[in-house]
């Protein structure tokens, strides 16, 4: 499974459930501040005429942003401020109805915003965010710790029971109201004092951090020379780190990072100095005792939250932030991955053993290390199941996936259908829109692709929203996804790697689950819900990537367009879980080094990263070196500068989940409108509409159930394959 996920539109700070209900982190300001650069000619002044209300990125000008999310912010409050001062009784329509339809403005700058910096930022926009991230977490504390409006929302919430309210009223007024105590509401003044003085150092902490990776990232990219030195890499893979070397204005040729620990060269590397090279850069890149180095900005964050948490009345962070997370406390998520360590290790330990004798057959006469392992366990598998990178990519066209693979997909379960809009402004010229119709031609949504690596982008893969669904705000959402896959030179074909197809599949399950929206209120629209659930939908959707019917469909060879010979579909289907002791450990480490850092105790004296995060492993059983976490702390994106704080082991969990959703479709007739209609209306339609487990159950019928997950990760009996 593939560590992406949806976009926080402010991470690490409460969700909001007001303002078109985005994911948001604010500030106060002054009138005075907002009317200064703002006005009729600025693009979000007005809400968008284009489709769908789409922002007008043809438009938009780096100095729009700014006044525009502030001006935005000042209008929110104001329109806050009128609901916690009316002299009505508090109701249902008055207080919380009035809250979901606030802050319009804010919400098309900053989403417009928040895409941008993440997919294609520069020094201006960069800056933006700097200045912005501290009000913003103020915004967001001068709404949930207002006392006046606090009172108004408690006032509905305790008598709700008496109140005539849809299934999805009641649910808003409750989980709003628990919102509101989660982020504080019920403090006194004083220690709310407190807390918005940590949320806004805590916001701005983690914006220094994502600048800070994004540079070491770009910074640690590997150059060389020495075209000796790349051997192994085929003639495409040189061109594309020749061009990546003349982007830089540099001879020779660069190999960019992405933001997991190994690196997709590292199984083509021929020379063992190379691979140590590459990932040396990758291991210590924002460690380096520069301005990028960022061990000094997660201690203290890790710090900050834990006296958060005190602050809020929890042991730790973890156990404030699980509160309203379908696994409730970090005692369940530990028990639930301490249970897979053990099992993901042992098959690990087994596949390091297949890999040192194909090392010890070569007399390579070393041990095996982590920067060996790509390129070795490549060659296991070739023996194993005579499979050659090479001889794959050719039926992986990116454009064809896509057309042919993931939409052909979504038309089979749900009858979509996809046409490329030309007319619609993107951020940048490698995106491309589509319009996605039901089955009987009716508009559903508009979904942007931005897949090509560039090194103003963030690292991963994500989905995030534009404009999000409502009937209430009468808006069709507008999602869009992000990834960084290898941009092929002028004129040459994208051929990706099955991991790739994986990855465009996962990250378009998000999108199915934001366009399939079909909520009353937008608080409750779409993603917005908790994050042991929100990749549920986009684990579940990588299973029909080898689904028989869509990957006959899609696996074409790029010149020819002759299907993949069968004999090598069933190799590719049947090493589907090889490696996965490595895969599965590499994740359940980082995992469980989140969870250590964020169930660290008030009080404890700011950590040492590199102590901290080799004590935190060897505490939890990751013992083997040659197997390090997919992230390591100082560059563990979701966690500091993300939405994922405590939250890392969602992946696993939600992917219990989606397998168990997988074995439901396959015991009740596979791929077909009939379960893809169910599917959609049962779970992908429904967001935050009711109690995630009992949708969960209610769907599947019983509760999950992690034996079909144990099943695919070949882990059934617990140890080494």
């Amino acid at each position: 499974m593939h560590s992406c996920g949806t976009k926080a539109v402010f991470a690490g700070v409460p969700m909001v459930l007001v303002a078109g209900a985005m994911m948001m982190s604010t500030s106060v300001v002054s009138a005075q501040t907002t009317d200064a650069g703002f006005g009729p000619g600025n693009p979000f002044y007005a809400p968008s005429t284009l489709p769908f209300q789409a922002p007008p990125f043809d438009k938009i000008k780096d100095r729009d942003y700014q006044p525009a999310i502030e001006a935005g912010m000042a209008e929110q409050l104001k329109e806050m401020r009128a609901i916690a001062d009316s002299p009505a009784a508090p109701t249902f329509e008055n207080t919380f109805v009035a809250m979901e339809k606030t802050g319009a403005l804010f919400q098309r700058a900053y989403a417009a915003f928040n895409c941008v910096t993440g997919a294609n930022t520069n020094p201006a926009l960069e800056k933006v965010q700097k200045e912005e991230a501290p009000k913003l977490a103020a915004h967001v504390d001068a709404i949930y710790l207002d006392a006046k409006l606090f009172r108004r929302v408690a006032a509905v919430y305790e008598q709700r029971a008496t109140l005539k309210l849809s299934p999805e009223g009641l649910r808003l007024v409750e989980y709003s109201y628990l919102r509101f105590v989660h982020a504080g509401a019920k403090l006194s003044d004083a220690d709310k004092e407190k807390l918005k003085k940590i949320n806004e150092e805590e916001s701005t902490l983690s914006n220094a951090f994502r600048s800070k990776v994004l540079a070491a990232t770009k910074d640690a990219a590997l150059f060389t020379t020495d075209k000796a030195a790349l051997a192994g890499l085929t003639d495409v893979q040189l061109g594309v780190a020749e061009r990546a070397a003349k982007q830089r204005n540099k001879e020779g040729w660069v190999l960019p990072m992405q933001n997991t620990t190994q690196q997709p060269y590292l199984s083509s590397l021929s020379v063992r100095a190379t691979r140590k090279a590459l990932f040396d850069a990758s291991w210590t890149r924002a460690e380096q005792g520069d301005a990028n180095d960022t061990r000094e900005t997660i201690a203290r964050l890790a710090q900050l939250r834990a006296e958060k948490a005190k602050l809020l009345g929890f042991d730790s962070y973890a156990a404030w932030k699980l509160e309203d997370q379908m696994a409730k406390t970090p005692e369940n998520a530990l028990k639930f991955m301490d249970a897979l360590a053990p099992r993901s290790t042992a098959n690990a330990a087994s596949e390091a053993k297949d890999i040192q004798a194909v090392i010890d057959s070569q007399k390579g006469g070393f041990e095996l290390q982590p920067w060996d392992w790509e390129f070795y366990s490549e060659q296991v598998r070739k023996a194993k199941y005579d499979i050659d990178e090479a001889e794959v990519r050719p039926y992986f066209e990116m454009n064809n996936v896509l057309l042919n693979g993931v939409f052909y997909a979504a038309n089979q379960l749900y009858g979509l259908t996809f046409k490329e809009r030309k007319d619609v402004p993107v951020w940048h010229p490698d995106v491309r829109v589509y319009e996605v119709m039901e089955a009987d031609g009716k508009p559903l949504a508009l979904w942007y692709c931005d897949y090509f690596k560039r090194d103003n982008k963030n690292g991963g893969a994500w989905m995030g929203g534009l404009v999000r669904q409502s009937k209430l705000m009468g808006t069709l959402p507008v999602v869009y996804n992000v990834a960084n896959l290898p941009k092929p030179a002028e004129g040459e074909p994208a051929l990706i790697t099955f991991s790739d197809v994986i990855t465009m599949f996962h990250e378009f399950g998000h999108a199915l689950h934001g366009m399939f929206a079909a909520t009353e209120y937008p608080g409750l629209s779409g993603t917005s819900v908790a994050r042991d659930f929100v990749e549920f939908p986009s684990q579940f959707n990588e299973h029909w990537a080898t689904y028989p019917a869509i990957f006959d469909h899609y696996a074409k060879h790029y010149k020819t367009g002759a299907a993949m010979p069968a004999e090598l579909s069933t190799k590719i289907k049947k090493a589907a879980d090889f490696n996965q002791g490595y895969e599965l450990t590499e994740l359940v480490a980082a995992a469980e080094l989140d969870m250590q850092w964020h169930t660290l105790a008030a009080g404890a004296p700011l950590q040492k990263p590199d102590e901290f995060e080799k004590a935190a492993l060897e505490r939890k059983g990751f013992t083997l070196s040659y197997v390090p976490p997919r992230y390591r702390s100082s560059y563990f994106s979701h966690i500091w500068g993300g939405g994922y704080s405590a939250g890392y082991y969602a992946y696993l969990w939600s992917e219990m989940l989606d397998d168990d959703a997988f074995q439901w479709f396959q015991e009740h007739g596979g791929l077909t409108r009939a379960n893809g209609d169910r599917f959609r209306a049962m779970v992908l339609s429904r967001g935050n509409t009711e109690d995630l487990a009992k949708m969960y159950e209610a769907w599947l019928g019983s509760a999950p159930n992690i034996e079909p997950m144990l099943k695919y990760r070949g882990l059934e009996k617990g140890g080494a394959k």
